[in-house]
C-alpha cells in the first residue's frame, strides 16, 4: 500500500520511454530492455568502432554496449545519468554489460576499471562523475575492482558539442595525466566512458596511461554515435 502511493505521488518512470514503471521493473521497463539497440561488439568486432582510434593509439579490445541515435532512447538514458542525477541508470547499464561480458569470456581479460574522470570544478557542480556509476556496475557483474583515483583531468576543456573531429583532438590534448600509477603498471586496464562520438576523450585516457608505461589498455563505451 505505501510503494503504491509513493508512486502516485512520485511517479517512477522508465528512463527509455518515459512509461511508467512496474513495481518489479528497475530503470528500465521490460519493452525498452530487450528493444536496447545493442553493439555486440564483444561478439563480432565492430570495424567502424575500431577505426576510430586504429593508427592513433594501440587497444586489446575496443567495447560499446550501445548504439546512441540523436533522440533515442539511448540518448535519454544518457541525458538522465549526465544531467539529471539518475546514477542508478548508470550502475544498471553497467551490471547489464557487465554481464554480457561475464558470460562472453571477458571476465579475465580485465582486471582493473577506470572511469574517464570530469574536472574539478565540474564534478563540484554536478556532484558525481557519470562513468563512475557505470565503472560500479561493470565491476560489480564482473567481479573486479574499479578505481577513481589513478586517472585525473588537469584542465577543464570547452564543450566537445559544436566541435569538428579534429577541433575535438585538439580540445583533448594533454587533458588528463595519471596519479598513483606504480600500483597498477602491471594491470590488465579497461577506461569506461558514457558516450563516445570521434574517441578524442577516451583516446587522450589512453595515452596518458601509456606515457606511464602501462600498455595492457582496452576501452569500454556506455553508448557509441555510430
Amino acid at each position: 500500500m505505501l510503494h503504491s502511493f509513493i508512486d502516485l505521488i512520485f511517479p517512477r518512470i522508465c528512463a527509455g520511454c518515459q512509461a511508467p514503471l512496474e513495481r518489479s521493473e528497475e530503470q528500465i521497463c521490460t519493452h525498452c530492455r530487450f528493444e536496447l539497440p545493442v553493439t555486440n561488439s564483444h561478439i563480432q568486432t565492430d570495424i567502424q568502432l575500431v577505426n576510430k582510434f586504429a593508427g592513433r593509439v594501440n587497444l586489446k579490445h575496443t567495447l560499446s554496449f550501445l548504439k546512441f541515435v540523436k533522440g533515442g532512447k539511448v540518448q535519454k538514458m544518457m541525458h538522465e545519468l549526465k544531467y539529471k542525477g539518475n546514477q542508478e541508470i548508470g550502475e544498471l547499464l553497467g551490471r547489464l554489460y557487465g554481464a554480457e561480458l561475464r558470460d562472453n569470456g571477458f571476465k579475465h581479460e580485465f582486471d582493473l576499471i577506470l572511469p574517464v574522470p570530469i574536472h574539478k570544478k565540474r564534478l563540484i557542480i554536478r556532484g558525481y562523475n557519470q562513468s563512475d556509476s557505470l565503472a560500479k556496475g561493470l565491476a560489480e557483474s564482473l567481479g573486479i575492482e574499479w578505481k577513481s583515483d589513478i586517472l585525473k583531468r588537469g584542465t577543464e576543456t570547452e564543450s566537445q558539442i559544436k566541435k569538428s573531429r579534429l577541433e575535438r583532438y585538439k580540445n583533448m590534448e594533454d587533458v588528463f595525466y595519471a596519479e598513483n600509477y606504480e600500483e597498477i603498471l602491471h594491470r590488465k586496464i579497461v577506461i569506461v566512458d558514457d558516450t563516445l562520438t570521434t574517441g578524442a576523450t577516451l583516446e587522450s585516457c589512453v595515452i596518458a596511461l601509456n606515457d606511464v608505461g602501462i600498455k595492457d589498455v582496452s576501452i569500454i563505451a556506455m553508448a557509441t554515435a555510430l
